[in-house]
């Protein structure tokens, strides 16, 4: 892969609406994440996922998906950039409820190894390897990408996760 980037660090961040035209919706951040004017380069994605709500709030199936950047941003810089993308598609974070719906939902993964915990970021992300509808696009991407807390793949984390819910592969 080549780089783009200075110090640059790959970023895995998980993609999820099930609100409005959710179709749309995620084509269109997915295109705001790949035209970033500077600083981000897409190098990688998912297919689109179907799947089934967490939580006991009656709402509509999501759909997820992963992409892979090339950033030269640090975390708390990438993170701001994503919080900033998601309030630009109507998201607001103070009024939702939790596990409720979401117009437009991105989580940093992993940004490469690096292991980070303070009051505002947490990466990895703290419960990616408990959601098969994380783990199962995340897998598609990056199947040996090894998770630095665990000690392993992405793939064993999927084989391992205890999540009964419906992970649909979309094929639009």
């Amino acid at each position: 892969m080549s780089h783009l980037f200075r110090n640059n660090q790959l970023a895995w961040i998980a993609i999820g609406t099930n609100q409005g035209n959710s179709q749309a919706l995620y084509r269109r951040v997915v295109s705001r994440i790949s035209n970033h004017p500077r600083g981000l380069r897409l190098v990688g994605k998912s297919a689109i996922y179907r799947t089934q709500p967490v939580g006991n709030v009656k709402q509509p199936w999501f759909l997820n998906g992963v992409v892979v950047v090339e950033t030269k941003y640090g975390p708390k810089a990438l993170l701001n950039i994503l919080h900033t993308i998601e309030h630009s598609f109507g998201r607001n974070r103070r009024r939702e409820k939790r596990w409720g719906p979401r117009r437009m939902d991105l989580d940093l993964l992993f940004y490469g190894q690096r292991v980070l915990r303070t009051k505002n970021i947490k990466i990895p992300h703290p419960s990616l390897h408990l959601r098969r509808f994380v783990l199962t696009p995340l897998a598609e991407v990056s199947p040996q990408l090894i998770h630095p807390i665990f000690g392993k793949t992405v793939d064993m984390l999927l084989q391992d996760v205890d999540d009964a819910a419906r992970v649909e592969h979309l094929l639009f």
